[in-house]
């Protein structure tokens, strides 16, 4: 579960998070190996999207710790700054400038914050945009794109600061249904490179195919953590089960 440094690449201890008396997240405890893909999946307000934001400090649990890569990011230090550098995420909307063409919107990270010159920098970004079968779009912006290019050029910039830690908050539920296996295919490949990947998603193909391990949330906590053979095939929780016969009944 570690890398040669004897790190994971994320860790979870111990962490609650509160939204007012509303508890989100209940005591988690979290070990993802480095090049490990996670799939986090479970009913409307289990805390998935919370967890997932934890990991790169868009939400600063109430207690505990988490750690990426053995830096504590709970700690407002230049270490933990640092640290998040490692860490890119995809949103569920596409957070796109839309005043900025989609190469600009790639571009702006890795100069103002990665120290890369301008020509370095689009290189880098068109490759991406082509790994995501869109350098054709480049010069658009991100309105004269459907959804599911808008989202596989979000994927795109979230690459251009080469994150050793992808993180994806669902990432396909606001597109329409024949945008989202564009955007999967894309997922899969990624998934196949050697990045550490953390996925919430109800895209129970996309868990089945690409995931090494799924957890299954629920009130806050994580009820099952199991193989996707093993999930599938025979959920531990009549939680877990009710949530698989609705969702796959569809």
């Amino acid at each position: 579960m570690t890398d040669a440094s004897g790190h994971a690449a994320v860790s979870l201890r111990q962490v609650d998070k509160y939204y007012g008396a509303y508890h989100a997240l209940r005591s988690i405890d979290l070990e993802i190996a480095p090049r490990e893909r996670i799939v986090i999946c479970g009913p409307s307000g289990s805390g998935k999207s919370t967890l997932i934001r934890c990991m790169n400090r868009l939400e600063v649990p109430d207690s505990g710790a988490v750690l990426i890569e053995g830096a504590k990011i709970t700690d407002a230090s230049r270490e933990a700054v640092a640290a998040l550098r490692a860490v890119g995420m995809v949103f569920q909307q596409f957070n796109l400038f839309p005043h900025k063409t989609v190469l600009e919107n790639c571009t702006l990270a890795p100069v103002l914050l990665g120290g890369l010159s301008l020509p370095e920098a689009e290189a880098r970004a068109i490759s991406y945009l082509d790994k995501v079968r869109i350098g054709d779009q480049a010069g658009k912006y991100p309105g004269q794109l459907s959804g599911g290019q808008q989202q596989r050029a979000a994927i795109a910039r979230a690459l251009a600061m080469e994150p050793r830690i992808l993180l994806f908050d669902e990432p396909t539920s606001a597109l329409d249904p024949e945008m989202i296996k564009e955007v999967l295919d894309v997922m899969t490949a990624l998934a196949g490179e050697g990045r550490t990947m953390v996925c919430v998603t109800h895209e129970m193909g996309f868990a089945r195919e690409a995931a090494d391990r799924i957890l299954f949330m629920d009130q806050g906590r994580i009820i099952e953590d199991a193989s996707p053979a093993d999930f599938f095939a025979a959920p531990k929780s009549e939680r877990a089960r009710t949530f698989l016969d609705q969702i796959l009944s569809h």
